[in-house]
């Protein structure tokens, strides 16, 4: 019981993750450790595993990239109107990976630009 808290299972890291993610919603630097961690620990993990890393990754950086457009956009004021979209859009994918993860379940398709 006191190892799963110094050193989380594979699948607890993953959880781990989707936690640092939705806590991103109000503490703006936990996303970037939660994605360093999805980096470092997606090359070890069981393929189960690894589909939640590689589906965390791309949630990071289409979050990202999702948000550079609505931010061009917002000068011509349509932009505003995205970022409600862009973080709803994030909170699913985050729910859905946490969902799955917490089921011992693979992420049928990690590479989606939806919710997996």
């Amino acid at each position: 019981m006191a190892g799963d808290l110094i050193a989380p299972t594979q699948d607890g890291k993953a959880k781990l993750v989707y936690i640092l993610y939705l806590a991103g919603v109000v503490v703006p630097l936990t996303p970037v450790i939660g994605v360093v961690m999805a980096y470092l620990d997606r090359a070890e993990a069981q393929p189960w595993v690894a589909s939640h890393h590689t589906f965390q990754i791309r949630t990071f950086w289409l979050s990202w990239l999702f948000a550079f457009i609505a931010f061009v956009l917002s000068f011509v004021a349509i932009g505003m109107l995205l970022f409600p979209v862009i973080l709803v859009w994030y909170i699913i994918r985050c729910v859905k990976g946490l969902d799955a993860a917490s089921q011992g379940k693979a992420i049928p398709d990690p590479g989606s630009w939806l919710f997996g």
